[in-house]
Order: structure tokens, then C-alpha cells, then sequence
């Protein structure tokens, strides 16, 4: 039976049956994404909104999702196309492009502002062909290529997009193994190791949301800061941090918004160890 090779879980998939992240199939023997071209959602956005402080500030960035995702955070913001019901009923409903068409919409919006695409909403990586081949086109047009990950991929399929991508946003959304594997379903190597290889080729800028009993102590965070502070020593660039409040969503409704004074305190704690460090949500 084919095992997908797209990120930690390796699923094994029969003919015509779908994997973990409801986005990849098995046709042919071959595995395949079965969400490749099918858009969910298409905005011009701040590239702010990303986030990305530190990458072209002030511009806007024509962004894009499709549907999916190989973690199962229950506070995840976009669950209507990440991983709920709905958001595999999208796989009938999403329409179709072609990277020829993103690239040229990207293109003719170049007079709001635009400076390229960001593939982002759920999980690209999912559908990282498309990402791929959108990306090599956009990077041919002299369009900037940002990506909004989780970080759960191989690095085969890292090493495929690398070439075309010139910025990342990827979540490091806790740092300890525990909350990986018990409360998102994660593999905090996997994330540990994709975000070492790609702050070495592009720029990178990470975002850990705050979640009320579970990541927001300081010990965490010092830790947290402390390792991102070696990366930045390894690699000679600036990583910046965005601490973000948590707000109840989907199926972590049980918790209150993470009190801004904690937001505050570890930016602070996180500054201990890094020059740019950026509250959000607040």
C-alpha cells in the first residue's frame, strides 16, 4: 500500500481513499493531492496580517488556501477549511485553479500594493505540489512567495519548495513534546528540525499562540526564546517572535482569552534572549 511522505504521520492510503489531513489520495497506486488547485479562499491582505513585521512592512500580499491540515489544534482559527466537517465538504465545493491564474490575478492586483502570494489559511504543505509549481511560476514574474506553515512536513518536501519561497510565518506553537503530541496531535522534532533548514534559506519570523494553562509560563518561554536565540547565532539573521493572545474557538470554547498582562510579561521574557519580539492579538 503507498505511504504518504508529506509529514510525520506517513499514511498509508488504499486506491481512491483519502490520508490524515483529508487533502491527500491515492490514484493509481501513486499518492497525489487531491486538493491541488482547489481554493477555499483567495484575499488581498496586509502582509502584516500574515503576520510578518520584518518582511516588506506595508505591503499587501494576495493570499490563498486551499483545504486540510495534519495537526489537530481544537483552538485552530480556521477550522471551516482546516479540519472539521465542513471543511472536507470543501473538497466538492472549492474551486479550481490553475498556478497560471493565480499568478496572473497576482500580477494584475501589482497596482493595490501587491507584491506576490502567501499560501496560508490551512495547512499549504498539505498541498505542497501546488505551492510548488505556483510558486516556481510567481518567482519567474518576479513576485515575492511567502508561506504560512506549521512547520509538519519532511525535508524532501521543505527542499522542493525552498528554491521559490522567500519568506516563512511558521507556528512553534508550544515547546515541549508534551503539547505537541497530547494537545495538537504534533511531532515537536519534526517542527524543531523544519524551522533550523528553512531560517538558514529564507527569512523566517515564527508565532506562538498563548493558551491559558498550557504554554504561557516563563520557564516555557525562556526555554522557547533561548533555542530561537541559538538559531539566530547559527544562521547570522534576525528570527523575529510574535507572542499572540488566545481567543476561545472551535473546540477550546472552556478557556478565557489570554489575559494581556501574560502576553506582556512573556514578551518580555522573550526579549531576555531576542531583539525582536512582538506581542499580538492584543
Amino acid at each position: 500500500m503507498p505511504v504518504c511522505d508529506v509529514c510525520f504521520r506517513q499514511c498509508k492510503i488504499e486506491e481512491g481513499q483519502t490520508g490524515f489531513c483529508g487533502a491527500r489520495t491515492c490514484r493509481g497506486g501513486q499518492i497525489v493531492a487531491a486538493n491541488y488547485g482547489r481554493l477555499t479562499s483567495l484575499a488581498l491582505d496586509p502582509i502584516e496580517k500574515k503576520p510578518l513585521k520584518m518582511f516588506h512592512p506595508g505591503s499587501m500580499i494576495l493570499s490563498l488556501g486551499s483545504y486540510g491540515c495534519n495537526l489537530r489544534c481544537p483552538f485552530c482559527q480556521n477550522s471551516s477549511i482546516s479540519w472539521s466537517q465542513k471543511a472536507f465538504e470543501y473538497k466538492d465545493r472549492a474551486e479550481f485553479y490553475e498556478p497560471e491564474e493565480v499568478v496572473k490575478t497576482a500580477l494584475s492586483l501589482r497596482p493595490r500594493g501587491n507584491i506576490g502570494l502567501a499560501f496560508t489559511y490551512n495547512e499549504p504543505l498539505v498541498g505542497y505540489e501546488f505551492v510548488r509549481d505556483t510558486a516556481k511560476l510567481a518567482k519567474k514574474a518576479d513576485l515575492q512567495n511567502v508561506l504560512v506553515t506549521n512547520g509538519s512536513a519532511t525535508q524532501k518536501v521543505l527542499n522542493e519548495i525552498l528554491p521559490y519561497i522567500d519568506a516563512m510565518n511558521i507556528d512553534l506553537k508550544a515547546f515541549t513534546d508534551l503539547f505537541y503530541r497530547n494537545f495538537i496531535g504534533g511531532d515537536f522534532q519534526m517542527v524543531k528540525d523544519f524551522i533550523t533548514t528553512a531560517a538558514d534559506a529564507c527569512h523566517v519570523e515564527l508565532t506562538t499562540l498563548i493558551i491559558p494553562g498550557e504554554n504561557d509560563s516563563e520557564e516555557e518561554m525562556r526555554k522557547l526564546s533561548s533555542w530561537v536565540a541559538a538559531l539566530e547565532n547559527q544562521t547570522g539573521k534576525k528570527i523575529p517572535l510574535h507572542i499572540t493572545r488566545f481567543f476561545p474557538a472551535f473546540k477550546l470554547t472552556d478557556r478565557a482569552p489570554t489575559p494581556v498582562n501574560t502576553i506582556l510579561r512573556l514578551v518580555e521574557v522573550a526579549k531576555e534572549n531576542l531583539e525582536f519580539v512582538f506581542p499580538g492579538n492584543i
